[in-house]
């Protein structure tokens, strides 16, 4: 028996509704392997959280005339909606407001961080509005990342991935009100990194991650790995369990290293799940991922599982620019569903996936995406249930699928789920290349469809066309199983219509006609187009 697969997704943040870069992004193909593992049988778990605490919220708050809290509890909710409608489907979503123990749960793993030496108070220049009267760190202050340059928010910068500490910025400015900050010393909580380079090292050289990733963290490390702040004096968030310190928060990357924990129902050291996770995130993450929570989890429990493999998505564009809920840019995806539904939506986002590359999502070619599924993959099964209405009665033929034709189609098939698994699996993961395949697997077998639909003119060609007819199905039975982590919705109704078990695993065993005199009542709407 394998050990179970724990899947992660970054919980996102409630200052906004999710927009179509997140679908695009960890949500939908993190469904997608935890829909294959488990129809291959795999115990598979997928978690998330709602990321509440990030300052992100107040600010936008700040910015609506609306409490945080407004904004936290208005805005998850509508997220929960959209993975919902997405069929994005969790074990657990962990709300970090709701969930009683939760707080306590981030407080006992930083204060036994703190108690083994491994968190240090450090004053240094911190940014602070005088007009607000407030210190600015992470979405409360902007300025320019003094790595690369360009336009950053405290604490990380998005397009360089680099941490910074908000003192640094150039031309730090309240996000606000618009005011240029002065930098004032504040004593705070600090991370050192540098003491678990070794560790970090040995760690990378085992885990899965892309390239671009391995290069942040790998220029982190030449440069010299950062101390990182654990806490800001603030009143946003989970207090700090310090002495001296309990009037400031917990910076909110650092309480999501215990909130991952705290998504396994993992319980202190010594226990909880016996595999790391696979974890799905965008790159503007990637550091915080692949260098800040393994060093967390290191100084808490050197006998913890580390993630085994990271899966890393870049930024989806819109007109040029990086999806934003902060900055309102963005089409939302709670919109997109309602025009699209999820099958078109979920196809379309997972073909154009930003992996190992920024790419560009346009309404008009989400509305290509429809009618690609409208005409070629339900224009295909249509005339297929109608040919058997017309030619079968209605039900599934007697004959089975024969001939040289049918064999090199099947061939052809059975390579295509073969090259399906292994770009569903961890190892290959790679949902534009299973998209790739399944539409090469619908266009070759409605070219089939076509040149066979002239056995039907034929004097003896009856029952060469009821058996090119089954060999259809055959496929159609296959597509069930084999787009269901895809477009899961559309598979169900596929393996209804066939009188198949939706769910099975994608394998060769799909490929096979139904049962000869099943009933096949054509399709009322849209299989996958609608």
């Amino acid at each position: 028996m394998s050990a179970p697969v724990w899947i992660t997704a970054t919980p996102p943040t409630p200052n906004g509704d999710l927009h179509v870069g997140h679908i695009a992004g960890p949500y939908v193909a993190g469904d997608v392997l935890r829909r294959f593992l488990a129809a291959d049988g795999v115990e598979a778990r997928y978690t998330t959280g709602l990321d509440d605490h990030q300052s992100y919220v107040p600010v936008r708050g700040a910015k609506d005339g609306r409490t945080g809290e407004d904004v936290a509890d208005g805005y998850g909710a509508s997220i929960e909606r959209t993975w919902h409608a997405a069929e994005v489907a969790f074990d657990r979503i962990v709300h970090p407001r709701r969930d009683a123990d939760y707080p306590a749960f981030v407080q006992d793993f930083l204060r036994r961080l703190h108690g083994a030496g491994h968190l240090v108070a450090r004053t240094r220049p911190l940014p602070y509005c005088t007009g607000c009267r407030r210190w600015l760190y992470e979405a409360y202050v902007s300025g320019k990342c003094p790595h690369c340059g360009a336009g950053s928010h405290g604490n990380a910068c998005e397009p360089c991935g680099r941490p910074n500490d908000c003192g640094d910025l150039t031309d730090p400015h309240c996000e606000t009100c618009g005011l240029p900050a002065e930098l004032r010393d504040c004593t705070r909580l600090y991370f050192p990194l540098a003491p678990f380079a070794d560790r970090l090292t040995a760690f990378w050289a085992d885990v899965r991650m892309p390239p671009h990733l391995r290069v942040l963290c790998e220029t982190m490390l030449a440069d010299g790995l950062p101390e990182i702040a654990v806490s800001h004096p603030a009143d946003w968030g989970v207090p700090v369990p310090v002495d001296g310190f309990t009037d400031q928060r917990a910076y909110v990357w650092c309480e999501m290293a215990p909130g991952y924990l705290y998504q396994s129902d993992r319980r202190g050291p010594g226990g909880g799940p016996a595999t790391g996770p696979v974890q799905f995130f965008g790159f503007d993450n990637g550091y915080f991922h692949a260098v800040l929570f393994p060093a967390l989890f290191m100084a808490y429990d050197a006998a913890l599982p580390l993630p085994t493999a990271f899966v890393v998505n870049e930024f989806y564009q819109l007109d040029g620019q990086k999806f934003s809920t902060s900055r309102r840019h963005a089409v939302w995806a709670h919109d997109a569903l309602a025009g699209a539904g999820s099958d078109a939506l979920r196809h379309h986002v997972l073909a154009d996936r930003p992996d190992g590359r920024q790419t560009s999502f346009t309404p008009a070619d989400l509305e290509r995406t429809i009618g690609h599924l409208r005409t070629g993959w339900d224009g295909w099964l249509h005339r297929l249930c109608a040919a058997v209405a017309r030619d079968c009665d209605g039900r599934v033929p007697a004959e089975r699928p024969a001939g040289p034709a049918w064999e090199r189609l099947r061939a052809g098939l059975l390579r295509t789920v073969g090259e399906l698994r292994e770009a569903y699996g961890t190892a290959g993961f790679d949902p534009r290349r299973a998209v790739a395949l399944l539409d090469d697997a619908v266009a070759r077998t409605a070219d089939f469809g076509h040149v066979h639909a002239h056995e039907r003119d034929r004097p003896d060609g009856a029952a060469a066309h009821r058996a090119a007819l089954a060999a259809q199905l055959a496929a159609a039975a296959a597509l069930a199983a084999w787009a269901a982590p895809v477009m899961p919705a559309g598979a169900a109704r596929l393996a209804a219509l066939l009188g198949e078990r939706p769910g099975r695993p994608v394998t060769a065993a799909a490929l096979a006609a139904p049962e000869p005199g099943r009933r096949l009542d054509p399709p009322a709407g849209p299989v996958f187009g609608g």
